[in-house]
Formats: C-alpha cells, structure tokens, sequence
C-alpha cells in the first residue's frame, strides 16, 4: 500500500482515554456508527474514526484502482504510531488488510462480522451460495440502474432489521443510495481475495492478538467466516454477541464494548505494546 490517502478524509475522535484504536465503520454507514461502542470506553481509549470513501463526509471514490485498497490506504495514512483497529463489516476486511500490510503499527485487531466472503466460499460453507441467492436481488437491481432500490434490498438482508427502509429518515436512505456503488465494487476483494489475503503464509504474518466477534442471530454466512479466519490467523479467539445480528456494533454497543474493552486489556496491555498517550 502507498499510504496515499486524499487529504480530505474525514476523520473524528471519540473519547480521551490513553488507548490509541482507530475505528473502520461498516458499508453504507459513517464514522458516527462508532458512537455508542466509543461512550462506553471513552475514559479508557480515543477513537479515531474515519469515513470510507464515498460514505459520510468523506469525499466520493475516484473509481481508480481497488477500492479496499483506497481505504486501506485511508487507513494507513491515519496510523502515526502503533494502535488497537476494531472494524466492523467491510471495515472489518479493510482493518485485516492494514495488519497484513504493516502488522508493525497494529497492536490488536477486533473485527466484527469481517465480510471477507472468499473464506466461505474457499472453504465450501453452505452459507456462501445461501448469500449468493437472497442477495440475486441486490444485483438485479443494481445492474438495472436503480441505485436506490438495491440500497433498500442491501439494507434489508444486511441491516438490524429494527427500522424498515419507509421509517429511515431521508439523509440516511440518501447516504446509502450514494454510497450502494462500492458494494459491487468490493466484490473482487471480499469474494475473490484479490489481495491474496488466503494464499499461504499470508495471513500467518499478522501474529498479533485478534479478537473475533459475530453476532447469533447474524447471517449464516458470517458462521463460515469467523471459523475459517480464526484457524487460519496465529492468534485469535472468536466470540458471540447473543440476541445480535450483523450491525451489533450500533444494536448491541454494551456488548460489544464490554468484550472489545477486556480484549484490550487482557491482551493488548499497553506498557507492553508501545504505549499510547494520544489519538493514531
């Protein structure tokens, strides 16, 4: 990676806590998402949260190149000293390839239902073609020009599942309609491993601390994910969020802060790890 992010990246930080983590928010979301894990943790950790291209405040992606690896480059620009990455989702896959990448400035890794599909499908989880079927819709009407249907269709099969795309207030449904793009477009990463994130000794050089977190109730597919990845990374674990789906960073924050903040602290101590006394 370059590490040549646009200058215009947003980027805010939660919290003043001495913990340095840098936070990936999931696709078709903004660095708000972060919010709730980031209140319960804010006296321990400074969250700094960036906006992927083409989503929030950030500016839209140029279409050039891959677009993980435009916000891996994102990411990379951001890393000034080692810190802890949570990401969540795409964010999840993009947090994976930055500790690859430069595993010297990643102190621990928390990945939240990692969409990085190519490990089901390499390893033949029937959750993969069950995902290919109900997301036919998706594509259809992606293919067919109507970006703000496939956003609706995404956004059903993927979201919480609490507030229906009608009870969306409009500047939500607005942002995913502008950010549905890059969906197809991660589809070489996410699917294919284009990065070759699966070819052997890959994965092994990102040795540091891994946390795992799916939620119950989430998609089959991420139950083919979370498996592969945890015996192919050197030193994971892999928990569950009961009563949560995909997005449990934002339906389920307690949980998902209380398991991230022991990880931290059990795994990752920080007079161990190279400190950190301001945001990454």
């Amino acid at each position: 990676m370059s590490a040549a992010a646009p200058r215009d990246i947003y980027a805010r930080v939660f919290g003043r806590g001495a913990r340095n983590v840098l936070a990936l928010h999931c696709g078709l979301a903004h660095s708000g998402a972060w919010r709730g894990v980031a209140e319960h943790l804010g006296g321990e950790a400074s969250f700094t949260a960036f906006d992927l291209l083409s989503h929030g405040k950030s500016p839209d992606w140029d279409g050039q190149g891959d677009y993980q690896d435009s916000n891996v480059d994102a990411a990379l620009a951001l890393l000034e000293a080692p810190a802890d990455l949570i990401g969540h989702s795409f964010g999840a896959t993009v947090a994976l390839r930055v500790a690859a990448a430069r595993p010297d400035l990643v102190r621990s890794l928390v990945l939240i239902e990692p969409v990085f599909f190519a490990v089901a499908k390499a390893d033949g989880s029937p959750g993969y073609a069950q995902m290919e079927t109900e997301e036919a819709g998706f594509r259809a009407a992606w293919e067919a020009g109507d970006a703000a249907l496939a956003a609706r269709l995404f956004n059903r099969l993927w979201g919480s599942g609490e507030v229906k795309w009608p009870d969306l207030p409009e500047s939500a449904r607005a942002g995913m309609t502008r950010s549905i793009h890059v969906i197809p477009a991660a589809r070489p990463a996410l699917h294919d491993d284009r990065a070759g994130l699966l070819k052997p000794g890959v994965l092994d050089r990102v040795g540091l601390p891994v946390l795992l977190i799916e939620g119950a109730q989430t998609h089959p597919v991420i139950f083919g994910v979370t498996p592969g990845l945890q015996r192919r990374l050197p030193d994971a674990a892999a928990v569950q969020v009961e009563g949560a789906g995909h997005m449990a960073p934002i339906t389920h924050p307690t949980e998902v802060s209380g398991l991230a903040g022991s990880f931290w602290d059990s795994r990752s101590p920080l007079e161990a790890r190279g400190g950190g006394d301001a945001p990454a």
